[in-house]
């Protein structure tokens, strides 16, 4: 098992209990480029200069590792220098601790909220009756723990709550509130329209005709192969796979209506110009049409 990335102690009121948190996710890429010279074919290398020497096209040398230092720039050029023991020293109490402020309900964790996830364990035997007691306390109440934890140079805000099946708890690094942007920015010009039931029937029934149940094994990164085969065939100077032409439509769509018919695998409606009775479509819209609900009423006799 890797080891753990941030070890302390999870604090609810006056319970406290040592906990471990993992990454729970790594890189899986088979494919990875290097920057190359196209006239040599050699590997590219970058090196930390002076910016004075490359400002002033003089001739520079890297600079050493244990020279280069964080420095924050508070006026033009001119920089104050942190030392990496200040950061290390720093008062955070999230540092060691990550201090549970309030208990939400699942519903109120949105996922545009969620950064990262991090598997979390008792830091050892002695931690594991508190932990287990807190995992069935939040399962059985459908709460997750909030509160704040400091490390990849910052404080992070972090859900805490049950991992799918019978053991261990999942935490999540959240986005503070100013790190989204506002949705309403971007959704307020969408164009109101009005729903056809007829065509939100539909849509409900070709939502449920897709429902399963969600296995994430089921996907892979088709980009990925695509490079891979790339890859591949340059290497064993093979042709150049090239895109698949897209699959001819087995009909043509002349509507919304008609896309989610066809889409449930439903033809027995045909799409027939309508009868002067019915509305027809005015141009640019979707041209759906409504069936009568009821026949039309019998004009009266002279």
């Amino acid at each position: 098992m890797a080891r753990p990335y941030w070890t302390g102690n999870l604090q609810i009121s006056l319970v406290s209990f040592g906990v471990s948190l993992y990454v729970a996710t790594e890189t899986k890429s088979q494919i990875s480029f290097h920057q190359i010279s196209r006239r040599t074919g050699e590997r590219i290398r970058h090196q930390k200069v002076l910016e004075s020497a490359v400002e002033n096209n003089e001739p520079s040398t890297a600079v050493e590792k244990d020279e280069i230092v964080k420095g924050y720039e508070y006026r033009k050029g001119q920089y104050v220098i942190i030392e990496p023991s200040e950061l290390e020293n720093l008062r955070v109490p999230s540092k060691h601790t990550i201090a549970v402020s309030q208990f939400v309900d699942r519903a109120d964790l949105n996922p545009e909220y969620v950064e990262k996830p991090y598997f979390v364990l008792p830091e050892n035997d002695a931690q594991t009756e508190s932990f287990n007691t807190i995992r069935e306390a939040l399962l059985k109440t459908g709460k997750i723990a909030i509160g704040k934890v400091a490390f990849s140079g910052r404080e992070n805000i972090v859900a805490v709550l049950p991992a799918p099946g019978d053991k261990g708890m999942m935490a999540y690094t959240l986005r503070y509130q100013n790190e989204l942007r506002n949705a309403a920015d971007y959704f307020r010009d969408i164009k109101a329209t009005a729903v056809d039931e007829d065509s939100l029937g539909l849509a409900e029934m070709l939502i449920k005709k897709m429902s399963t149940k969600f296995d994430l094994s089921k996907f892979e990164d088709g980009y990925e192969t695509a490079v891979k085969a790339l890859v591949e065939a340059k290497v064993n100077n093979m042709p150049i796979p090239t895109e698949e032409a897209p699959k001819p439509q087995t009909g043509k769509v002349i509507n919304l209506m008609d896309a989610l018919r066809k889409s449930i695998g439903d033809d027995s409606r045909s799409t027939k110009k309508p009868p002067k009775s019915e509305k027809e479509p005015q141009p640019g819209k979707l041209g759906l049409v409504k069936g009568q609900s009821k026949a039309p009423a019998k004009r009266k006799s002279a």
